[in-house]
């Protein structure tokens, strides 16, 4: 079964997402961001920091 026609069976399913973000010590939604930062958001990239000792 595809990506789509695993959306199409759970449809009914599916709820809205916020994604919040963390800006100048405080939390946002990103939709409240402006376009280019909407972008910015979407160009971060994740890491996972590993623990050296």
């Amino acid at each position: 079964m595809n990506k789509n026609e695993l959306l199409k069976k759970h449809e009914e399913q599916r709820t809205k997402c916020t994604v919040y973000t963390r800006v100048m010590g405080y939390h946002r939604p990103v939709e409240s961001f402006n376009i280019g930062k909407q972008g910015e958001h979407r160009e971060r990239k994740t890491f996972k920091e590993s623990l050296q000792k």
